[in-house]
């Protein structure tokens, strides 16, 4: 089904999540990489936008895997502890991000060992050119859409150089026909879809969206930036337990505005106990406010099936309020016009 007003058929793109990680992982299985002859001691994804969250994906994923650090770099920049002994990830979907560009340039300056995943681009070509090996991704996506090729095959990646073992694997696999069947519930618009439903209930607010630290809190982000790329809404995100420290306490004056903004839970049954607490306590604190709450709380027989459950049933609900406010949920203007203003000043 494409709408009338998603000419691009964004619909398409996020009804094909469980397509395009079966597709990923052939990609990331077949991906031949060159092995490095200097150990690696931390990692560092660099990234931006919607080829940053697989690399936050990932190191919530990983945690209890991983022995070494694992850091998501949004800038133009790396840190300045990367060296030979660093693995850094160049995640760009058209090739040409300027951040990711200018970090790549950097990695090969410090001699760091590098792999890119891209459909192409100019960080082909640097990396291509510098003897490094580049994961081709298909083309055709918007970036936000593309998450399947941002996250699994960089797992594949991380197992070929031996930072992980494959224990992931068997539940990444078998979450894709879970999911599959998830993508027929949700993509229908009426009020058995509950993302659905819960569009016609918050596309008017300002959603702010709670998840626990390294945890569900990467979810709050990926709900953040789909919102905001998909609906064309304004939304921000903070983590527990950190927000019980400082932004629960801005929950008093400008009380006017709180009927504007909606509170969305993200809840997991692996959160820490004391997390769990903390969000039960703060809903209670602050349900006497003019405050809309809603919790959203994913099935699935494993954590990473509820994981990714978790980000699926976000992207249809910012598809969702893209549709109840008439807007096409794919082009990025905004985006496009600073785009074009900063390669104006190079």
């Amino acid at each position: 089904m494409t709408h009338a007003l998603d000419p691009d058929n964004m619909f398409g793109a996020i009804h094909d999540f469980s397509s395009n990680m079966l597709d990923a992982v052939e990609i990331g299985k077949k991906a031949d990489l060159k092995q490095f002859d200097t150990p690696i001691r931390n990692i560092v994804l660099a990234g931006m936008g919607g080829s940053a969250i697989g690399g936050d994906v990932n190191r919530v994923l990983l945690k209890n895997q991983l022995s070494i650090p694992f850091v998501v770099s949004r800038h133009y920049g790396l840190p300045n502890w990367v060296n030979e002994n660093t693995l850094v990830i160049c995640s760009s979907y058209s090739g040409n991000t300027e951040e990711t560009l200018s970090a790549t340039d950097q990695a090969l300056d410090v001699g760091a060992q590098i792999v890119g995943i891209s459909t192409g681009g100019q960080i082909t070509e640097k990396l291509n050119g510098a003897g490094k090996d580049v994961v081709k991704i298909p083309s055709g996506l918007q970036p936000r859409a593309a998450l399947a090729f941002s996250f699994i095959p960089m797992l594949y990646i991380l197992h070929k150089y031996g930072l992980i073992n494959h224990n992931w694997e068997t539940d990444l696999i078998s979450s894709i026909p879970f999911l599959k069947n998830m993508t027929a519930l949700y993509c229908q618009d009426n009020d058995l879809n509950p993302a659905y439903g819960m569009a016609q209930k918050i596309h008017s607010k300002i959603p702010i969206i709670y998840g626990e630290s390294e945890g569900t809190s990467v979810v709050a982000l990926r709900y953040k930036g789909q919102f905001c790329e998909n609906a064309k809404m304004p939304a921000y995100h903070n983590e527990l337990p950190e927000l019980n420290h400082n932004e629960i306490v801005g929950w008093e004056k400008n009380e006017s505005l709180f009927k504007d903004m909606v509170l969305l839970w993200l809840k997991d049954e692996d959160d820490h106990t004391r997390v769990k607490y903390r969000q039960t306590i703060s809903e209670n604190i602050l349900k006497d406010l003019s405050l809309n709450q809603e919790t959203i709380q994913c099935s699935g027989s494993n954590r990473l099936e509820r994981f990714l459950h978790m980000i699926h049933y976000g992207d249809w609900l910012s598809y969702w309020c893209a549709i109840a406010h008439g807007v096409d949920p794919s082009p990025v203007v905004k985006i496009s016009k600073l785009k074009n203003e900063l390669e104006a000043l190079t």
